[in-house]
Formats: C-alpha cells, structure tokens, sequence
C-alpha cells in the first residue's frame, strides 16, 4: 500500500494544484451564497476525483498474478502519457503573451449567481470531466489496480490520493469557515495569479507527467 500511495503522490499533487478550479472556489468564497456555494463545490469535488480514480482502478487485467503491472496497465499508462502530452502543447499554445490580459472562462463570470446545486455540478465537472484531471486521476487508479491490493487497501489508497487531489479545494474553504472574511485578501491575490499562469503551470505539468507515465509505460512493456 505505501509504494502504491508513492506511485500516485504526484498525480495528486498534479489535480491538487491545477489553478483553475482553485480560483473558481476562491470567487465562491466571494459570492453571496459562499459558504454553501463552496461546501456544496468541495464535496463534489471530491467525489469527482473519487470516482475517477476507482473506476480507473477497476480496469481489466492491470494486475498479473506475480503481483507485478500487466501489459494491459503498459498500453493505458502509454495512451494517458500520450493525451497529456497533447494537453500539455494545447495549455502552452493558450499561454498569455507578454503583456497580454489572460482570458478568464466565462462561466467564472456567473459564479455569483450559482444556487448550491449548481456549484456542485461545477465542482463534479472540474474534477471527473475536466480532461485534465480526468486523466490525472484515470492514471492513478490504473497505478492502484496494478499494485492488486487487498479490497481495504485499495479503498484506502484512493481515499488518500482523493485527499491530496483535493487540499487545495479543501483548505481555502475550510478556511473560510473557520476565518470567515479575514482570509479575503489573501485569496483574491492568490485568485488573481492562479488565473494569469494557468496555462503555463498546467503546460509544464502535463510534461512532466507525461513523462513519467511514458517512462512507466516503455518499461512495463519492455519488460
């Protein structure tokens, strides 16, 4: 179980940091519904990246018998390493220009008028549909079927990889509840720079998972 929560540690840390949805819970934080806005877009949140990553765990055959990964789990890390590798040049081509205004998605516009149904949904989608995270988390549970634990592991693993996807989601909200107003400065400063480098550490980041998981990859299949 600890290799396994080894093997996913960065690909938490990839969705954890991915700037977009942190801004989107940070402009909730300054909606008029906040606190059930950002609760209602957290626990979604979460639940998003869970069922990714356990679907992802469940694929047929990423474990052989000798305990070791399976050419299965070789040819799925080789195709996610490959969409990121895609994703990774789209983020960058979409990286502002020196002196450019970064584009801003036009749903944040509307996030002031979101009930917390709606604020749910969002959370959902930015982290079970969103491309990005989508293979992130996809990645990790192949890595965790692979590693075939026992079914108490298993639950384990993922919940601790869910936790370290979702910290960032978790923390400023939390925050929220307990600072309340306080932590306004600070979060509309860090809104402001998670909107203007987005595509740049989002671009970097794919290549260095894509890497990873292409090196992962070439060595299962090699092998």
């Amino acid at each position: 179980m600890g290799e396994a929560i080894g093997d996913v540690f960065a690909l938490g840390v990839g969705i954890a940091v991915s700037p977009v949805p942190i801004a989107a819970v940070i402009l909730m934080l300054f909606s008029g519904r906040a606190r059930s806005n950002s609760v209602s877009f957290m626990v979604a949140w979460v639940l998003g990246i869970a069922a990714v990553t356990t679907v992802g765990s469940l694929i047929p055959g990423l474990s052989t018998d000798s305990g070791d990964p399976s050419t299965a789990t070789g040819w799925v890390k080789l195709l996610l390493g490959l969409l990121l590798m895609l994703a990774a040049a789209r983020q960058w081509r979409s990286r502002p220009k020196s002196g450019e205004q970064a584009a801003v998605p036009g749903w944040m516009s509307k996030i002031d008028t979101l009930k917390p149904p709606a604020a749910g949904g969002l959370g959902f989608l930015l982290s079970a549909v969103n491309p990005k995270n989508l293979l992130l988390a996809l990645a990790a549970g192949a890595s965790i079927g692979a590693a075939d634990l026992a079914g108490a592991q298993a639950v384990a693993t993922i919940a601790i990889f869910t936790l370290i996807a979702a910290l960032t989601v978790l923390v400023p909200v939390v925050g929220y509840l307990v600072a309340g107003d306080r932590l306004a400065p600070t979060l509309g400063s860090a809104k402001e720079w998670l909107i203007r480098n987005n595509a740049t550490v989002m671009g970097v980041l794919f290549v260095v998972f894509s890497a990873s998981l292409l090196g992962d990859a070439f060595s299962i299949l090699a092998g």
